[in-house]
């Protein structure tokens, strides 16, 4: 089962950007505790961080027939992202979109999102752990469809 993982803008900066909100873990050890996960819970992960929307949508249209599901964190894409929107909601698996912050617990400006009434679900607010959290679930939620009973 091939899931993918899309992190948006500036998420290439974990660790250096705002370490105070964002924690020390770079993107290269967050990839890797994922990847340690996908082996644990028997699934393939396609990755990708990009700074720029339409790869990100590239990205979705090149597995939109090869991946079971998707796991994005859109970042500066969050309130403003209506072409990503748009290619969520032509998925035809389900995708959830992570937050490594509390966004309601932040500027007024940062709660709103455009992408949130495309996806499944929502995790946020448990730094790092979001995604493991987001992965998981789908997983099981993928799984749970697959099974006759």
């Amino acid at each position: 089962m091939k899931i993918l993982v899309l992190h948006g803008p500036n998420l290439n900066l974990l660790g250096r950007r705002e370490p105070h909100i964002y924690g020390t873990m770079t993107l290269a050890q967050l990839n890797e505790r994922l990847q340690q996960l996908a082996r644990e819970i028997e699934v393939e992960l396609e990755i990708l961080q990009s700074n720029h929307e339409g790869e990100l949508l590239d990205f979705l249209h090149k597995h939109i027939d090869d991946a079971a599901g998707a796991v994005i964190n859109p970042a500066g894409l969050t309130q403003f992202g209506v072409s990503l929107h748009d290619t969520i909601k032509t998925m035809p698996f389900p995708v959830v979109e992570v937050h490594m912050t509390n966004r309601h617990a932040r500027e007024e400006w940062r709660g709103h999102s455009i992408i949130s009434p495309a996806v499944k679900a929502t995790v946020e607010g448990l730094g790092w752990r979001s995604y493991t959290a987001a992965l998981r679930a789908l997983v099981e939620i993928l799984k749970e469809n697959r099974s006759p009973g």
